[in-house]
This record gives C-alpha cells, structure tokens and sequence, in this order.
C-alpha cells in the first residue's frame, strides 16, 4: 500500500511539472516583448539594426516564440534616421508571463504603459537586474527620445548607428524606473541618460550590460 502511494504521488508531481512546463511555454509562445537575457558582448556594436534585430530574432527563437517577426528597439540617425516606435509594430504587447506592457505606441511612450522591473522580462521569463542590485544592469540601450523617435544634433546617440565599440555614446533607458534623481528623465524606461561609451565595459560601468528591448512586429 505504501509503495503504490509513493507511485501515486511521484506520478502526480510528475504530471504537475508537465503542466507548469507546458503552461509556461503557452505563454512564451504568445509572448510580444521582452528583454534580452543578453547582448552581444561587443559593447554598441551590435551590427547595425539588422544585426539587432537578428539576435531578438534569435532569443526568440529559443523561448519558443520564433514565428513571429522581432524587431529591436532602436532608433538610428542621419540622414535616414528611422524611429524605434516606428519599428515595432503597434501592440498590444505582452512578456513571456502574458502580463500586458502596452496595449498601443501611445500607451507604451505615454503614463499608461506598465513597463517596470517587475514585467520588463527576458524572453526566458526571468527578471533583469535593477538598480540596487549587483551588477546593476538597468541601462537598456533605444538612442531614443522618450517619445521613441531619433534624436538630432551633433551628439553622438547611437554608437555610430549601432557599428561602434569605441568612441561615441549611446542613449538609454532604465527598465526599472529607477534613477539617482526623481525627475522624470531619470526613471524614464527609453530615455534616461547618454552611456559613458560604447565599449561593453563603457555600458557595465555606466550601468548596463549592452541589452535591448525586443518587440513582435506582428
């Protein structure tokens, strides 16, 4: 009698597993927005946007969500400057535990959006160091306006269109909300500060660790 509940029980958990497994992949699958669980490595060079998008591409695979198209969210400069909100299609957007970010483009760039360390999710399901946290890696490279649209002047904002891992900067957002200030640019998820480079030990020293945001397009 004993041995049959033990196999009764081994077999419920077993079965509880499979489900929990199969729920969570469920979710992945439907899953439109996440953060990498890691960049490149190569500081801001990630390839240009083409490369950007190969790796959301790639992670999404990975979870089990590759059917759809992924696109980084990133803007680029010059003379065809493109728009990272102009990218990424236009919602709603869900992480990989189906909770919604944004419903719309301007949900996601108004005060409506729940984008915050608690949803902004890798594409594994997993939470993203935050400020407090060692290391610390809430910079998420956009080289974005808060309104997600590229930044004109002189200035370097995009680490040379996303080819450099050298000279220039690049404008990040905190996925926490959190910032050494308590105005608005400081905890803005897309647009809080210039990196202090573009090499990846730029982006770790200013907080980061050369991730992005990636976005289902469709």
């Amino acid at each position: 009698m004993k041995r049959t509940t033990e196999i009764a029980l081994a077999a419920a958990v077993g079965l509880a597993a499979v489900a929990s497994t199969a729920g969570l992949q469920a979710q992945q699958s439907s899953m439109t927005f996440f953060i990498t669980s890691a960049g490149p490595g190569n500081g801001g060079n990630l390839g240009g946007l083409a490369g950007a998008d190969a790796l959301c591409q790639k992670l999404a695979q990975a979870a089990g969500s590759g059917a759809k198209t992924w696109r980084a969210y990133l803007s680029t400069t010059g003379a065809k400057s493109v728009n990272a909100r102009d990218r990424i299609g236009r919602g709603p957007w869900q992480n990989a535990k189906g909770e919604v970010v944004a419903r719309t483009l301007d949900d996601l760039h108004g005060d409506k959006n729940n984008l915050n360390k608690q949803t902004a999710l890798t594409e594994t399901g997993q939470a993203v160091n935050g400020r407090g946290d060692k290391p610390n890696m809430h910079d998420i490279l956009t080289g974005s306006s808060p309104e997600g649209r590229a930044i004109t002047g002189e200035k370097d904002t995009t680490c040379n269109n996303w080819t450099s891992a050298d000279s220039g900067s690049a404008i990040v957002g905190h996925h926490d909300r959190q910032g050494l200030r308590d105005d608005a640019p400081s905890r803005s998820w897309n647009s809080s500060h210039p990196s202090k480079g573009c090499s990846q030990q730029a982006l770790v020293g200013t907080g980061g660790n050369g991730l992005l945001y990636c976005f289902a397009a469709n």
